[in-house]
């Protein structure tokens, strides 16, 4: 593929979600929520690849895709303004993102 055609991968990003009171109170909602969320996350340039509602210490995983953190951070603060969730978020890298790194640090 040539370089100039060949599409660049956008940073992703793990949430882990934790619903509020306001949240599991709604919770026969929590799919048009989530409907919500990727609209909006898409409307702001971003990508919500998966999201899982989970059994544990969090009640949702998003998988997200964003061309920066500034626009990841948009997205999640959308979410959370909303008032049915707390999110913790990390940056997760790819094998190629992660061996790049690597060489990087090995110099």
């Amino acid at each position: 593929m040539c370089p100039l055609t060949e599409a660049k991968a956008m940073p992703t990003y793990v949430t882990l979600l934790n619903w509020t009171e306001q949240g599991i109170r709604n919770y026969k909602d929590t799919t048009e929520r989530a409907e919500a969320f990727a609209s909006a996350a898409q409307r702001l340039g971003a990508n919500v690849l998966n999201l899982y509602w989970t059994v544990g210490p969090y009640d949702l995983v998003a998988v997200v895709e964003a061309p920066d953190e500034e626009t990841a951070t948009a997205v999640l603060l959308r979410l959370g303004g909303v008032g049915n969730v707390r999110t913790t978020t990390l940056r997760a890298f790819g094998r190629e993102e992660m061996s790049r790194i690597v060489a990087k640090a090995a110099g």
